[in-house]
């Protein structure tokens, strides 16, 4: 980043977010700012970032400002409920996306979040809803429970 912050390590291992490349510059208070460089491999067929690429942004900021609140080992889980997402123009190059927690429970968040292109134009707003897990089944534990 050109202002000189270090991206702060991602508390969960998400190999997915890992494999875009995502990083995570805040999380605290019900907010997150997470960046991704679009990769030629993450284009759509107009040579921008594919909509889902986008979407997937907006989940993981959004999961994070919800997350951002909450200790770690009090909620070891957190899986989305339902997401909307407008798309307002295509996005290329640096985004940068940030989520806002507007609402909590014991068991469910309610998120907003953005994506902005390196211009500071606006490509993306998503609202979601997200649901707090006590323990969610990883990978082996959930071959051996089907």
């Amino acid at each position: 980043m050109s202002d000189g912050r270090t991206p702060l390590k991602f508390a969960l291992d998400i190999p997915f977010v890992e494999t875009l490349g995502m990083q995570l510059w805040r999380f605290d208070s019900g907010v997150a700012e997470i960046s991704l460089e679009v990769r030629p491999e993450m284009l759509n067929s107009w040579a921008v970032a594919h909509g889902g690429v986008v979407m997937t942004l907006l989940d993981v900021v959004m999961a994070h400002a919800a997350r951002s609140v909450r200790d770690d080992t009090d909620v070891p889980g957190i899986v989305t409920l339902e997401m909307k997402t407008s798309f307002m123009r295509p996005a290329t190059g640096r985004l940068v996306a940030w989520g806002h927690l507007l609402h909590g429970t014991q068991g469910t968040a309610f998120c907003e979040g953005s994506v902005r292109d390196a211009g500071g134009a606006l490509c993306a707003h998503a609202t979601g809803t997200f649901k707090f897990l006590r323990k969610l089944k990883r990978g082996a534990e959930l071959d051996a429970a089907s």
